[in-house]
């Protein structure tokens, strides 16, 4: 019953509307003067507006939602992503802020380690020096006794050759004869 009354009623409003400017032309007035072509405005107003609105409200709601919800993502990246860059800076800056004492723990213990490595070398190096002076003391003290043994050798020599000379001088026929016999004797008794 409503909805008949409400088609009723707005069936009435727009034949009155229709019928209205007909009416109207037998007036000298323009008809966008008279009170009908003002009704006609609000209502034309109305519809576009309404049409504007109901456009706005079903499309414009939520593209404008969506658009406000990527921009507030796009807030949130980059606010993450601030923080990120922050975080990175603060530890550059720690970093650097360490890097002058990490350079001189880097060089004092560079310093250490060529003290270390100058002794081992010295150490070394005496090492070495001490094996070669105990070889060459070896071979001094073998170059003695080689010495020794052929100045012996050459003394047992030069006896040997002086007591022939001397043999041969005091050694006559009997004394040679007298020898043998005293041998042969000798053999003789070791026999027995």
């Amino acid at each position: 019953m409503k909805r008949v009354a409400s088609t009723f009623g707005f069936v009435a409003v727009f034949l009155f509307l229709a019928v209205g400017p007909v009416l109207a032309q037998e007036r000298e007035t323009p008809p966008a003067e008279t009170p009908t072509g003002y009704i006609f405005r609000w209502l034309n107003f109305a519809i576009v507006f309404g049409a504007i609105a109901y456009a706005a409200k079903k499309w414009g709601g939520p593209y404008f939602r969506g658009h406000a919800e990527e921009i507030a993502q796009k807030i949130e990246e980059g606010a993450r992503a601030r923080e990120a860059a922050e975080r990175q800076k603060k530890e550059i800056e720690q970093k650097l802020a360490g890097l002058d004492d990490e350079i001189k723990a880097i060089r004092e213990e560079g310093k250490r380690d060529q003290q270390a490595e100058a002794k081992r070398l010295h150490d070394l190096a005496r090492s070495e020096a001490e094996k070669i002076e105990h070889a060459a003391q070896m071979e001094i003290e073998a170059a003695g006794r080689a010495g020794n043994q052929e100045l012996k050798a050459r003394a047992a020599r030069l006896a040997i050759e002086r007591a022939e000379a001397m043999l041969q001088k005091e050694m006559t026929p009997q004394a040679e004869a007298g020898l043998f016999r005293t041998f042969v004797a000798e053999l003789e008794r070791s026999v027995n």
